[in-house]
């Protein structure tokens, strides 16, 4: 099967680095641009441990949006929420009066924080209703939603995001910098795993049928992204491993997965996806010159870029989302493409799909696209 090459990668590239890391350090860069003295707003669906303590935080510090409603099931988690982000309660909704947000004007953006087997359905609820949408990852259960989400999109004429925030974090946009100049050789060997000691009786991320399969689905797109940013292509095939340490813990998924990456220029990318050990690197070589981050995904770790010569750290946010956010206001503001597009989402997905089929069959599996 031929490979799936991104034509705008370069410029993709060029733009991600002018949010992640010039318009952080200068506020006033970006200003410059064609703008309008306008904040969009955004409704946070879902208010779990992620949006409490990444997203809310994180949208104290954008420039382009701000947080205006919220959408949770828990009366007490809105009380609260409207106390400390000074919320008003018309813009308070619950799952029941979701879509009313289709007839307040103060919101712009909605972005989707729920349960992976809910993405699909509230994301094409929103875009039905006339809003721009961020969507968590994973984007969807399968490709199959992907695709319905990324239609979706187009018949409303909105743009969707995946709350890909790495896309736009300065040590990452320099990881795919280096790993895609040619002056220093093709990538060898690449590594990207992570992994936490996580799991426990009654998280939803480890449901099959609400999280549809674990580290997988929660931390495989982070290090999936990686690789592929990095190799400036896609993978051709797969090959992958299962392993579960716990049974009473893990019913019909993983506990950790491992995976082989093949690339179009025969480039190799081992990769590990565990909710049962900690584990944090991204790691690429060329012959024996190589750039890693370690740690490398953890959202707001302390970065620096460690290379066969030395050891840098880059400026950076705060907190990555409030980059990734603001870059979609921009994306709205200017009539941009979005960097961490749906497209992207089901790219992912595509090869977390051939990663269960590859476990399944006991073999390698070609990646469709």
């Amino acid at each position: 099967m031929k490979p799936h090459h991104s034509p705008s990668r370069r410029k993709a590239l060029k733009q991600a680095a002018l949010l992640g890391s010039a318009a952080f350090l200068s506020p006033t860069l970006l200003a410059c641009a064609k703008t309008e003295e306008k904040k969009l707003g955004i409704a946070l669906v879902g208010l779990g441990n992620y949006a409490t303590v990444q997203l809310g935080p994180a949208l104290r510090q954008t420039q382009y949006c701000e947080l205006r409603g919220i959408v949770t099931g828990t009366p007490e988690k809105a009380t609260k929420w409207q106390k400390e982000y000074g919320i008003l309660p018309a813009h308070s909704y619950s799952y029941e009066t979701f879509d009313r947000l289709r007839d307040d004007p103060d919101i712009d953006i909605v972005y989707i924080v729920l349960p992976n087997f809910m993405h699909a359905e509230y994301t094409i609820r929103a875009l039905e209703m006339g809003k721009h949408v961020i969507c968590e990852k994973p984007m969807g259960m399968d490709a199959a939603e992907c695709r319905a989400m990324i239609a979706a999109a187009k018949k409303a004429n909105r743009l969707l995001q995946i709350g890909y925030r790495l896309f736009y974090e300065p040590h990452h946009l320099e990881m795919m910098r280096w790993a895609q100049e040619p002056h220093e050789g093709r990538i060898k060997l690449m590594e990207t795993s992570l992994g936490f000691d996580m799991a426990r009786p009654g998280l939803w991320r480890i449901d099959k049928r609400m999280g549809g399969g674990g580290a997988l689905m929660d931390l495989g797109p982070y290090v999936i992204q990686a690789a592929r940013r990095a190799a400036g292509a896609n993978p051709v095939s797969v090959r992958a491993q299962g392993y579960v340490d716990d049974p009473e813990l893990y019913k019909g998924i993983y506990g950790t997965y491992t995976w082989q990456l093949r690339f179009p220029d025969d480039a190799l990318c081992n990769s590990t996806a565990s909710f049962s050990a900690y584990i944090d690197r991204y790691h690429v070589a060329k012959g024996h010159h190589y750039t890693e981050l370690k740690p490398a995904f953890s959202a707001n770790a302390k970065l620096s870029l460690r290379t066969w010569d030395g050891e840098r750290t880059l400026p950076s946010a705060e907190f990555q989302q409030a980059t990734q956010m603001d870059a979609f206001a921009r994306n709205i503001l200017d009539g941009t493409p979005v960097v961490a597009s749906g497209e992207e989402g089901l790219i992912d997905m595509q090869i977390v799909d051939a990663i269960k089929q590859a476990i399944e069959k006991g073999r390698e599996v070609e990646i469709g696209y």
